[in-house]
């Protein structure tokens, strides 16, 4: 029996209730790690100071939710793009809106700013990419090439390429300069949701929804390797500052990774849920996640974490002899050269339509009227951003690291756990530098736990040590309150009986009217009867039904969310212990899960089936068919 002192690796810093409805989008700032931007399906965009609990700044202008927002380097300008496809630019130090950029024709769903330049490069569901010059409010150029959504652009560390992520399963390296694709790597089989640059060298690193992390060499454009865990989706991908791995976040964890060979470094168990961002400060990695309306943050020490060596696991993917490690400091592959002044622009400037053709002077007034910044925490919005205005003497504070939470008492532990076994949050990971030493959970409470047995507890169980199981579920005051508001919502839904009433009977009635003509076999009279009813419904429920698109995507997305949201929760309750004496809820709640278990099994075979499609629909069922694995 042996007892060893319990210090933390990871903890939650704080968690915010950031919009009034669910929140789209957040981002880190990646100078400070300090600044967090939010938007939401309330069309606002809210800035925050990590670990503070109210806003700085209110950015308004969007008139549809906010799918995509990003910092500038220096945190002094923040591009925010909408469901409408449009984009809009704020400067934060002077609190209001310096451009508004349209051209797109669908929602924005990925943006950056160049590094040095005034320049915006933003993705969308159109499968465009653009660039866009800030200062002169124009399109540059139109980057084409994608067949679906583009998930994320990275500009390189000398700001000459541009590399974008699809849903369509491939990475795009362009040329911003020539104004063209440079090379297209293919090799994932999912939709591809992000991808980072090394820091310095030419290499590339992308994450995908089949689970993996690929490095590509952008000197012989070619797979340097690839890791692949039995985990969830790849969210997000950051290297460490000075190169050495890759941080990769997961639906319950941090892994570090090597590529050359490929090997896992550490695995740091953090319960951050839908992990949308990174940002490293203070050597701590500060990870940020959303679950409807709340984003909570949380911390890990990367002074705890393990970087380099041969690797928890060895190679990944196989049992081939490892390489020699690589000194530190060296390099395979050729280092970015970062120029020491503003970069040109890209030598062809093309203008696509008269809507990316702006006179600045005619809607700049008309900006400022519908977009507002309303400073809503003036203390906090002076001490950030303020001071990059004036001229001082004095030197500006360094910020110092978060403190981690006060340490448990010591655990007992008879015996070490096999690496089969199932290890609960709260129980420690050895560490890998120290065996003496043992890792702490991502969040756990500082009251003393001192327990003598049993050695290993399991992962799901119904009342976990340190957790209160109503933090990570809707406030709800009482019983009859939620009763109220439901007896209100129907009393709402009953004002317009008789109208919906109405509608129904008239559509039935038109519909009718064309089935009987379809099923005679004479389709274009048939198609002439839906045209001349002259009810949109009616053709938008025929064509619908011609395409075979709206319902298969619709239950396909329907479907996704579901697994995102209650999968996890359906499998620990299934697994848990059986509880002791009788507990009616409980067992109520157990018999929904094993329900929806059998429906969701039984979905997974037709998915299964349906994988080997071709083109959008088999996208959709090939993304299904890695979330419902657990189920084969």
């Amino acid at each position: 029996m042996a007892t060893s002192v319990a210090t933390k690796t990871a903890w939650k810093l704080q968690e915010i209730t950031a919009h009034s409805s669910n929140v789209s989008s957040l981002v880190l700032g990646k100078s400070s790690g300090r600044l967090l931007a939010t938007g939401g399906e309330d069309c606002r965009v809210n800035i925050w100071s990590v670990n503070k609990p109210n806003c700085i700044i209110s950015l308004t202008g969007h008139t549809t939710p906010v799918e995509s927002v990003r910092i500038n380097t220096n945190e002094e300008l923040i591009v925010a793009g909408s469901q409408s496809g449009s984009i809009r630019v704020w400067d934060l130090e002077a609190a209001k809106i310096l451009r508004t950029l349209m051209g797109h024709k669908a929602n924005i769903c990925s943006l950056d700013f160049h590094p040095f330049g005034s320049f915006v490069a933003s993705g969308s569901l159109d499968t465009n990419i653009k660039l866009w010059d800030v200062r002169r409010k124009g399109c540059v150029f139109r980057y084409k090439g994608h067949t679906q959504a583009v998930r994320c652009l990275r500009f390189s560390p000398d700001g000459k390429w541009l590399a974008s992520a699809a849903d369509d399963h491939t990475v795009k390296l362009w040329d911003l300069a020539a104004g063209k694709i440079m090379f297209e790597f293919t090799g994932h089989t999912g939709p591809v949701n992000v991808v980072e640059f090394h820091p310095n060298e030419y290499l590339l690193a992308s994450g995908s929804a089949d689970r993996t992390v690929r490095f590509w060499d952008l000197e012989k454009f070619q797979v340097v390797s690839c890791i692949e865990e039995e985990a969830t989706p790849v969210r997000c991908v950051l290297f460490n500052p000075d190169g050495c791995c890759l941080y990769s976040g997961y639906q319950d964890s941090l892994r570090v990774y090597g590529w050359e060979p490929e090997r896992c470094f550490d695995v740091v168990l953090v319960t951050w849920g839908k992990v949308a961002d990174l940002s490293i400060c203070n050597n701590q990695l500060i990870g940020v996640s959303v679950s409807q309306s709340t984003v909570s943050s949380f911390v890990v020490d990367l002074s705890r974490v393990t970087k380099s060596g041969s690797g928890l696991h060895g190679p990944i993917k196989d049992d081939r002899p490892l390489a020699q490690p690589t000194p530190t400091g060296s390099s395979l592959r050729r280092i970015y050269d970062r120029p020491s002044t503003t970069c040109s622009k890209p030598q062809r400037v093309k203008h696509n339509s008269e809507s990316e053709r702006r006179s600045p002077s005619s809607e700049d007034d008309r900006d400022e009227k519908e977009s507002k910044a309303e400073i809503q925490n003036p203390e906090d919005y002076k001490e950030i951003f303020q001071p990059k205005n004036s001229i001082t003497r004095t030197p500006p504070p360094k910020s110092e690291p978060f403190p981690a939470p006060p340490e448990d008492e010591p655990i007992i532990i008879k015996e070490a756990a096999k690496p089969s076994q199932v290890v609960d949050i709260q129980t420690p990971l050895p560490n890998q530098e120290n065996p003496g030493l043992i890792q702490r959970p991502p969040i756990a409470s500082s009251t003393p736990v001192t327990r003598a047995e049993p050695s290993v507890i399991p992962a799901a169980r119904n009342a976990p040590i340190g957790l209160k199981a109503s933090d990570f579920l809707p406030a709800v005051k009482n019983q009859s309150q939620c009763e109220i508001v439901d007896e209100e919502a129907m009393s709402q839904i009953r004002k317009g009986h008789e109208t919906m009433c109405v509608v129904l009977t008239s559509r039935h009635k038109n519909l009718d009217t064309v089935r009987a003509m379809w099923s005679t076999g004479d389709i274009k009279t048939s198609v002439d009867s839906a045209v001349a009813i002259n009810d949109l419904s009616v053709i938008v429920d025929l064509l619908n039904i011609v395409n075979q698109k709206a319902y298969v995507q619709t239950g396909c997305t329907s479907l996704k969310l579901i697994l995102q949201r209650f999968l996890p929760l359906i499998t620990d309750i299934l697994a848990a212990p059986p509880s002791v004496g009788v507990d009616i809820t409980r067992e109520e709640r157990l018999h929904k899960c094993k329900l929806c278990y059998k429906q969701l099994k039984n979905i997974s075979n037709i998915i299964k089936n349906k994988s080997g499609l071709s083109g959008r629909h088999g996208s959709a069922f090939r993304e299904l068919h890695l979330l419902m694995a657990v189920f084969e």
